[in-house]
């Protein structure tokens, strides 16, 4: 059986593990808030309506297609495309091409930022591994001007954060409703979160600040899994609602 993500990439490591995809959550949410198409996520009224659900359905997605084998990865991606299809066709207007490349660029970005916070940092090649794989779910969706390569998408990027991104009321509204489904001391966290994985231009448009105090923190958290006490400490910050679905990230599929 021929799968969309070998077993032995270094791309089911970071998308087989609760930790990692939980970063990856916070950073893509900190990014979206700033994204100036971030209006087509409010257009279905699902991202204000519950902010939450919206970005962990984004990244249970894409973790669906890493798992996959190839023929149910070509399908989910082929519906994820109908899908937004749907909704240019009812808003009577395309979604921006650069807006679908953010997206792509933002998997890419927190997948590496995530894993190499939490566990190692990444040779080169693993890097351009992680890009080939959102390439290619790109390409089957179509998206045209996606980079060659890892050190293409580098200059994009840096492209991209700068043209692409600006402090609206979306940002100001987003992050209320972050706010209120977490509730003040896992906002907190979710704040010191994203300022460990986000780049400079995001921290200093969401004026997140320069040190995080979950820093230190990260350290003992660390220890803690060692000696697996680790999902008693998430027990206690995450939200109640999403408890079994995040417990079950930990369980890579076969």
């Amino acid at each position: 059986m021929e799968f969309f993500v070998s077993k032995e990439s270094v791309v089911r490591e970071i998308w087989g593990k609760a930790d990692t995809i939980l970063f990856i959550f916070a950073g893509t949410a900190a990014e979206f808030s700033l994204n100036k198409a971030v209006d087509w996520l409010y257009f279905t009224g699902r991202l204000p309506a519950d902010p939450l659900e919206r970005l962990f359905s984004t990244v249970t997605y894409a973790r669906k297609i890493v798992f996959s084998e190839i023929t149910a990865a070509y399908k989910a991606i082929d519906t994820m495309r109908a899908i937004h299809s749907a909704v240019e066709t009812n808003r009577g207007t395309s979604i921006p091409e650069w807006a679908y490349r953010d997206v792509l660029f933002m998997l890419i970005h927190y997948s590496i930022a995530s894993f190499e916070l939490l566990e190692r940092k990444l040779t080169n090649e693993e890097k351009e591994e992680v890009f080939n794989v959102f390439y290619r779910v790109g390409d089957r969706m179509g998206i045209k001007g996606l980079p060659s390569g890892y050190s293409q998408w580098l200059l994009m990027r840096a492209e991209h954060i700068q043209q692409n991104l600006e402090s609206s009321h979306f940002t100001i509204d987003l992050y209320k409703q972050y706010k209120k489904h977490l509730g003040s001391m896992r906002y907190i966290i979710l704040l010191e979160s994203q300022l460990l994985v986000v780049p400079e231009r995001v921290s200093k448009l969401l004026k997140l600040g320069r040190v995080s105090f979950l820093t230190p923190a990260l350290s003992i958290y660390k220890i803690c899994r060692l000696v697996k006490i680790d999902w008693f400490i998430k027990s206690l910050i995450l939200p109640s609602a999403y408890k079994t679905q995040i417990k079950a990230l930990d369980t890579a599929p076969v």
